[in-house]
Protein backbone atom coordinates (compact mmCIF):
# COMPACT_ATOMS: atom_id res chain seq x y z
CA UNK A 1 0.00 0.00 0.00
CA UNK A 2 0.93 3.76 -0.85
CA UNK A 3 1.97 5.67 1.89
CA UNK A 4 1.04 8.41 0.24
CA UNK A 5 -2.91 8.95 0.54
CA UNK A 6 -3.41 10.97 -3.04
CA UNK A 7 -1.45 8.24 -4.97
CA UNK A 8 -2.42 4.42 -5.41
CA UNK A 9 0.16 1.35 -5.29
CA UNK A 10 0.45 1.63 -9.10
CA UNK A 11 1.09 5.72 -9.21
CA UNK A 12 -2.11 6.77 -10.33
CA UNK A 13 -3.74 9.68 -8.78
CA UNK A 14 -6.26 8.66 -5.91
CA UNK A 15 -9.38 10.49 -4.24
CA UNK A 16 -8.87 9.58 -0.50
CA UNK A 17 -12.07 7.27 0.92
CA UNK A 18 -13.52 8.81 3.34
CA UNK A 19 -16.89 6.85 3.60
CA UNK A 20 -15.72 4.89 6.33
CA UNK A 21 -14.74 7.91 8.67
CA UNK A 22 -17.14 8.73 11.14
CA UNK A 23 -18.86 11.93 10.42
CA UNK A 24 -17.27 14.88 13.34
CA UNK A 25 -17.66 19.03 13.59
CA UNK A 26 -14.57 20.36 11.37
CA UNK A 27 -12.96 23.89 12.49
CA UNK A 28 -10.33 25.61 10.80
CA UNK A 29 -8.71 28.66 10.66
CA UNK A 30 -6.17 30.41 8.11
CA UNK A 31 -4.92 33.33 7.77
CA UNK A 32 -2.51 35.84 5.43
CA UNK A 33 -1.56 39.19 4.26
CA UNK A 34 -1.83 41.72 1.92
CA UNK A 35 0.92 44.85 1.71
CA UNK A 36 0.26 47.79 0.00
CA UNK A 37 1.51 51.19 -0.53
CA UNK A 38 -0.21 54.51 1.66
CA UNK A 39 -2.46 55.60 -0.90
CA UNK A 40 -3.83 52.15 -1.71
CA UNK A 41 -4.75 51.61 2.04
CA UNK A 42 -5.99 55.16 2.15
CA UNK A 43 -8.27 53.96 -1.02
CA UNK A 44 -9.44 51.10 1.31
CA UNK A 45 -9.58 52.88 4.33
CA UNK A 46 -11.98 55.32 2.73
CA UNK A 47 -13.92 53.74 0.94
CA UNK A 48 -12.98 55.66 -2.74
CA UNK A 49 -11.70 52.85 -4.92
CA UNK A 50 -13.47 53.01 -8.08
CA UNK A 51 -14.72 49.30 -8.23
CA UNK A 52 -16.56 49.25 -5.00
CA UNK A 53 -16.00 48.85 -1.18
CA UNK A 54 -12.84 46.17 -1.51
CA UNK A 55 -13.25 44.65 2.06
CA UNK A 56 -16.57 43.69 1.55
CA UNK A 57 -15.75 42.79 -1.74
CA UNK A 58 -12.93 40.41 -0.95
CA UNK A 59 -15.00 38.73 2.52
CA UNK A 60 -17.39 37.40 -0.37
CA UNK A 61 -14.52 36.43 -2.36
CA UNK A 62 -13.46 34.35 0.11
CA UNK A 63 -16.38 32.84 1.07
CA UNK A 64 -17.57 31.70 -2.72
CA UNK A 65 -13.76 30.08 -2.89
CA UNK A 66 -14.30 28.36 0.55
CA UNK A 67 -17.66 26.91 -1.28
CA UNK A 68 -16.08 26.20 -4.90
CA UNK A 69 -12.17 24.66 -3.05
CA UNK A 70 -12.98 20.94 -4.49
CA UNK A 71 -13.21 22.77 -7.95
CA UNK A 72 -9.73 23.88 -7.48
CA UNK A 73 -7.72 21.23 -5.84
CA UNK A 74 -7.53 18.36 -7.26
CA UNK A 75 -8.52 15.33 -5.77
CA UNK A 76 -10.39 17.61 -2.81
CA UNK A 77 -13.78 16.45 -1.56
CA UNK A 78 -16.97 18.35 -1.78
CA UNK A 79 -17.83 19.36 1.59
CA UNK A 80 -21.36 20.94 2.49
CA UNK A 81 -19.72 23.77 5.11
CA UNK A 82 -21.52 24.57 7.61
CA UNK A 83 -20.37 27.28 8.06
CA UNK A 84 -17.77 30.04 6.54
CA UNK A 85 -16.32 33.75 7.47
CA UNK A 86 -14.01 35.80 6.30
CA UNK A 87 -13.03 38.97 7.90
CA UNK A 88 -9.97 41.72 7.85
CA UNK A 89 -7.70 43.52 10.16
CA UNK A 90 -5.76 46.49 9.97
CA UNK A 91 -2.44 45.99 10.15
CA UNK A 92 1.27 48.49 9.55
CA UNK A 93 1.27 48.35 5.88
CA UNK A 94 -1.95 46.94 4.49
CA UNK A 95 -4.45 43.97 6.08
CA UNK A 96 -4.30 40.42 8.02
CA UNK A 97 -7.12 38.34 6.48
CA UNK A 98 -8.62 35.68 8.75
CA UNK A 99 -11.02 32.89 7.27
CA UNK A 100 -12.74 30.56 9.80
CA UNK A 101 -14.92 27.35 7.86
CA UNK A 102 -16.68 24.83 9.89
CA UNK A 103 -18.60 21.39 8.69
CA UNK A 104 -20.04 18.14 9.56
CA UNK A 105 -18.06 15.85 7.41
CA UNK A 106 -15.95 12.93 7.49
CA UNK A 107 -13.25 15.27 5.99
CA UNK A 108 -11.64 18.28 7.58
CA UNK A 109 -11.76 21.73 6.04
CA UNK A 110 -8.13 23.32 5.87
CA UNK A 111 -8.16 23.63 2.35
CA UNK A 112 -11.20 25.55 2.23
CA UNK A 113 -9.79 27.79 4.71
CA UNK A 114 -6.79 28.38 3.60
CA UNK A 115 -8.94 28.86 -0.08
CA UNK A 116 -10.83 31.73 1.40
CA UNK A 117 -7.65 33.32 2.34
CA UNK A 118 -5.92 33.45 -1.12
CA UNK A 119 -9.36 34.29 -2.51
CA UNK A 120 -10.43 36.95 -0.34
CA UNK A 121 -6.57 38.20 -0.46
CA UNK A 122 -6.75 37.87 -4.54
CA UNK A 123 -9.76 40.04 -4.77
CA UNK A 124 -7.86 43.03 -2.71
CA UNK A 125 -5.44 42.94 -5.26
CA UNK A 126 -7.65 42.65 -7.80
CA UNK A 127 -9.55 45.91 -6.60
CA UNK A 128 -6.29 47.59 -5.85
CA UNK A 129 -3.97 47.39 -8.37
CA UNK A 130 -4.64 50.25 -10.48
CA UNK A 131 -3.30 52.07 -7.16
CA UNK A 132 -0.35 49.66 -6.69
CA UNK A 133 0.89 47.04 -8.81
CA UNK A 134 3.48 46.20 -5.98
CA UNK A 135 1.39 44.75 -3.27
CA UNK A 136 2.32 41.65 -1.60
CA UNK A 137 0.66 38.79 -0.66
CA UNK A 138 2.77 36.45 2.08
CA UNK A 139 2.47 34.26 4.74
CA UNK A 140 -0.54 32.22 3.91
CA UNK A 141 -1.08 29.69 6.83
CA UNK A 142 -3.49 26.98 8.84
CA UNK A 143 -3.59 28.90 12.31
CA UNK A 144 -5.52 26.01 13.88
CA UNK A 145 -8.14 23.08 13.30
CA UNK A 146 -9.85 20.73 15.24
CA UNK A 147 -12.07 17.50 14.60
CA UNK A 148 -11.49 14.05 12.66
CA UNK A 149 -8.67 11.17 13.62
CA UNK A 150 -5.54 13.43 13.72
CA UNK A 151 -6.81 16.06 16.33
CA UNK A 152 -6.55 19.42 16.97
CA UNK A 153 -3.81 21.44 15.20
CA UNK A 154 -2.53 24.85 16.38
CA UNK A 155 0.36 26.45 14.47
Amino acid sequence: MSKLTHVDNKGNANMVDVSNKNVTSRYARASGYIFMNEEAKKTVEEHSNKKGDVLTIAQVGGIMGAKKTSDLIPLSHNISLTNAKVFFESVDGGYKCISEVKCEGQTGVEMEALTAVSVALLTVYDMVKAVDKRMIIKDIHLEEKSGGKSGDFKF
